[in-house]
């Protein structure tokens, strides 16, 4: 039997890389994040052949002292966390002291930094195969500059396993754009073989941060998300969730930080799944860019060497923080506004227009002929017919103003979709997906209000089961009940439905109770009858729902819009699909070629 001996640290540090240096992008990851926490404010990037030759990261942060810099690449030495306190509440990216060390084991590296307070700057060497630093005097203004050359050339098993040079700078750029994300702040220029990939500048306002956001993830995302902000209990949540009309079929585009860290959670995943879950279409992904404050105290970022996966100390706090904030942005239709006395005046005045709205309902009318004549022969009535013009232009500015939301209806195409003319231009709305939604936000309500109705079956039925899940269902008899399921056992294997909730057909009485028997044996009280019920809503909204070809008045029309605009998720169908389009002048006006 061999010996127990201690490993040298040149194999110890290509063992610790094989954790932290996975691919040319998981050296980037490390080098961004030095330079973040080094206060850098433009940090420039070159890559060659997609960072198996060359990954050069420069930026203008706080530089590494000379002294400092024979400990740079040594492994466990950082200057982030001094002691057991530190490590509790980690507010940098990186901490562990293992990055540069265990780049430098599989390549060729060159550090170059100068302090603001220094004379001069220095530079550290290493090559790989036996990690002797040589520490020089060298020429570099305020910053950080490091070199990695020839990725694993003394690991060449490694570098097997590496993909095509475009596939590893996809990686990279993977990477590049979600720091670019963590830090509007920052400026950051990418290239590649020479050539400039990304080039962004810093963003210190507002609408410059949605400029970045529109760069780095599209701007069909930008224009179809919502800002949103919101705080309780020591956290903050902000940041773009994307409408649900603009799912995706995989989930990539999904971004989520933890005090400027990007990380992946299945706590966050699943408050995010759970808000989106009533207005999501099927096997569909939400798209979001997200940012969680809270005390550094209260998570662990030291649980896995690349960083990306973190534990929460409360995390039913925190999922119900997240699930919540989500759910009530989601809530509110894109359709409704601030203004409800505005909205609530019109709706009241339904039956008694004023002037103005009579003008709002009537936009299209045409304006009374003008006689050229007369204008050439008056001037006075020149002036009069003008003063006529603005009047009738004012009023219909007014009337404009006046407009709800989603606006008053014109009419409806085949019996499927309405036609409403609103401030903007025209609205397009799908009466079924419309009403479906109304309809089900309204039987949700009804549902939640007091106890869950009850119905006995006509004949109670016998269902044989395990003695363990005649154990759980003995043990949780009365929450069932609550539920609205009668179910006693009345033999050691055998258990009797007696009664189930109005909203289940007694045909499912056997499917459901077993259900709910194995979901009280995995995770104690089910939701099972709450999800069931919800599914069986949204069906019961399909079927109520107005059908296609169905010709509406437009006090129906109307009615239906004004439902919508109270109505909370009516942006989409109980499937995810759109419930109203806008098309605003302007998209009109290109249409037909009119101002060019």
């Amino acid at each position: 039997m061999a010996r127990i001996r201690t490993l040298e640290a040149q194999l110890a540090n290509q063992i610790a890389a094989g954790e932290v240096v996975e691919r040319p992008a998981s050296v980037v990851k490390e080098l961004l994040e030095n330079a973040l926490d080094a206060d850098a404010t433009q940090i420039d990037i070159d890559i060659e052949r997609g960072g198996v030759q060359l990954i050069r990261l420069r930026d203008n942060g706080s530089g590494i002292a000379g002294d400092d810099m024979p400990l740079a690449l040594a492994r466990h030495a950082t200057s982030k966390i001094h002691g057991e306190e530190d490590l509790e509440a980690v507010a940098t990216l990186g901490f562990r002291g293992e990055a540069l060390a265990s780049i430098a084991s599989v390549s060729r590296l060159i550090l170059t930094s100068r302090t603001a307070d220094a004379e001069v700057a220095w530079r550290v060497r290493s090559e790989g195969r036996d990690m002797q630093a040589c520490v020089e005097p060298a020429a570099h203004p305020r910053g950080t500059t490091v070199e990695v050359v020839d990725l694993f050339f003394n690991t060449p098993a490694r570098r097997k396993f590496l993909r095509s040079e475009s596939t590893e700078f996809d990686h990279v750029q993977e990477i590049v754009r979600k720091q670019a994300l963590a830090r509007f702040s920052v400026g950051l220029r990418l290239r590649h073989n020479g050539r400039d990939t990304l080039q962004l500048l810093a963003a210190q306002d507002e609408q410059s941060r949605h400029r970045r956001v529109a760069e780095v993830l599209g701007q069909p995302f930008a224009a179809a998300s919502r800002y949103i902000d919101e705080a309780a209990s020591g956290l903050r949540l902000y940041g773009w969730v994307g409408f649900p009309t603009f799912s995706r079929a995989q989930a990539d585009l999904q971004y989520f930080y933890v005090n400027g860290r990007v990380i992946r959670d299945k706590v966050v995943s699943h408050a995010v799944r759970q808000a989106y879950a009533d207005v999501l279409y099927q096997n569909r992904h939400p798209a979001y860019l997200l940012y969680l404050e809270m005390d550094p105290a209260a998570v662990d970022v030291n649980v896995h060497p690349t960083k990306h996966e973190v534990r929460f100390r409360e995390q039913r706090l925190l999922h119900d923080f997240i699930y919540r904030s989500l759910h009530r942005a989601l809530a509110t239709p894109l359709s409704s506004q601030p203004d409800l006395n505005r909205k609530e005046a019109i709706l009241e005045s339904t039956h008694d227009p004023s002037p103005v709205q009579q003008l709002a309902w009537r936009m299209d009318a045409p304006t009374p002929p003008v006689s050229w004549a007369a204008l050439r022969v008056n001037e006075q009535a020149m002036r009069t017919l003008v003063d006529q013009d603005l009047k009738a232009e004012s009023l219909q500015s007014q009337a404009e103003s006046a407009l709800p939301p989603l606006g008053l209806a014109l009419g409806q195409v085949h019996g499927v979709y309405i036609v409403a003319q609103n401030a903007s231009g025209m609205i397009l709305v799908d009466m079924h997906a419309a009403y479906e939604r109304i309809a089900y936000e309204r039987l949700k309500q009804a549902y939640t209000q007091g106890h869950i109705a009850s119905q006995p079956l006509l004949l109670p039925l016998s269902v044989m089961v395990s003695p363990r899940e005649a154990d759980a269902a003995e043990q949780h008899a009365t929450e069932l009940l609550s539920l609205g399921v009668d179910l006693g056992r009345v033999a050691p294997e055998t258990v009797l439905v007696r009664a189930l909730p109005a909203l289940i057909p007694p045909q499912e009485a056997e499917s459901l109770t077993r259900d709910i028997l194995a979901d009280l044996l995995e995770h104690g009280l089910t939701q099972r009858i709450i999800e069931r019920s919800h599914e069986l809503l949204a069906s019961m909204a399909c079927h109520a729902a107005i059908r296609a070809g169905r010709q509406l008045s437009l006090m129906e029309m109307n009615a239906l819009l004004r439902d919508m605009e109270q109505t909370e998720r009516s942006d989409q169908c109980n499937h995810g699909r759109p419930t109203w389009i806008q098309f605003s002048m302007q998209d009109m006006d290109r249409w037909f070629l009119r101002g060019r």
